[in-house]
């Protein structure tokens, strides 16, 4: 570029913008490929995931359905059996739990008791997490149930530029995805590529490198954890964050070899600690990695408790940059201010 050429401006999306874009583009391209699920044609989705899909593509591959989760993943699993490429929609993640016999006892093992000569491309996408006073029926974050069935492939994306091309994965994928959207992030911009592309399924990013200590997040978790590594960064501790982005499969190679190089390893997720993907990541670090490691691997997570509708309550239950940075410090061994 010579001096007098402008430079290439960077064009951003919300982070619904960008799955609302894949949609489109996919939809041109690949003629089996149609959406259903409840309100998604007509209104668009109750967040506007899927406007203006049905001007385009019509009521035959923008399906609305009954309010009927197991019937809506139901019919996406024969849909995907007899050649097409559903995405079916559940509003929220919490109601994964009704069509849950679906998911797990016929997607999820379908390609098994077939001898692996079935395929099943069916991408369930949904909208989970808390603060936005939904209470706790509609605020869930439920991935490590979903994560414990052999056969499903989870996926969480924390920037526009990631649910993007996940979403293009998924959808291109043979075996059954669930894409969880997070509703904090639906206003979140950032820079996104105009082109179809795609970021494989299983493989995590290195957010920011850093050299005292790991953090390893996914979804908003990310963003929260990245504003921790900026005040603490003025105190000289250098963060690194690694996001799996996929969270089954788990990226375990990156999680190790960055926890090998810094040797303290700090989880961050929205669900309920106990039982929570971080028990995982942490047992699958120090099996291998146990002897790299200067402190015990460390998780910040939510309490064990229904999430609140009470805006206070809810901004008290959901880890955020503060309780992120208090945990690097303790982790570190070094003070924590207020403690």
């Amino acid at each position: 570029m010579t001096a007098t050429e402008p430079e290439a401006e960077v064009r951003e999306l919300t982070y619904l913008g960008a799955f609302n874009e894949a949609l489109f583009q996919l939809m041109r391209e690949d003629e089996d490929i149609f959406i259903a699920g409840e309100d998604v044609g007509l209104t668009g989705g109750v967040f506007g995931s899927f406007a203006g899909l049905i001007d385009e593509f019509g009521e035959r591959r923008c399906v609305d359905t009954p309010i009927s989760e197991q019937a809506i993943v139901g019919l996406g699993i024969g849909a995907a059996v007899s050649g097409l490429r559903p995405i079916v929609d559940l509003m929220f993640m919490d109601f994964i739990l009704v069509a849950m016999d679906q998911i797990a006892n016929q997607a999820a093992k379908l390609k098994y008791m077939f001898g692996g000569n079935a395929t099943l491309p069916l991408t369930i996408t949904t909208n989970g997490g808390a603060g936005v006073s939904a209470a706790a029926q509609h605020s869930q974050s439920l991935e490590a149930m979903l994560c414990h069935v052999p056969g499903l492939k989870v996926v969480m994306p924390s920037s526009p530029a990631d649910l993007k091309g996940l979403l293009v994965a998924c959808v291109r994928e043979d075996n059954p995805t669930i894409l969880v959207k997070n509703k904090r992030m639906f206003g979140k911009r950032g820079p996104v590529p105009e082109a179809l592309y795609e970021i494989p399924l299983g493989v995590g990013n290195v957010v920011r490198e850093g050299t005292d200590v790991t953090v390893v997040a996914y979804g908003r978790m990310v963003p929260e954890s990245e504003k921790a590594a900026e005040r603490l960064a003025e105190e000289g501790v250098s963060c690194e964050i690694v996001d799996p982005r996929t969270v089954q499969p788990l990226d375990t190679d990156l999680l190790v070899a960055s926890a090998r190089k810094t040797n303290r390893v700090v989880v961050v997720h929205e669900a309920v600690r106990f039982g929570g993907l971080g028990a995982e990541i942490a047992a699958q670090i120090q099996e291998e990695a146990f002897d790299y490691l200067d402190a015990p691997v460390a998780r910040i997570a939510a309490p064990f408790s229904p999430i609140p509708f009470s805006p206070g309550l809810e901004r008290h239950y959901v880890p955020n940059a503060k309780r992120i940075s208090e945990g690097i410090l303790e982790t570190l061994g070094r003070p924590v201010p207020g403690a």
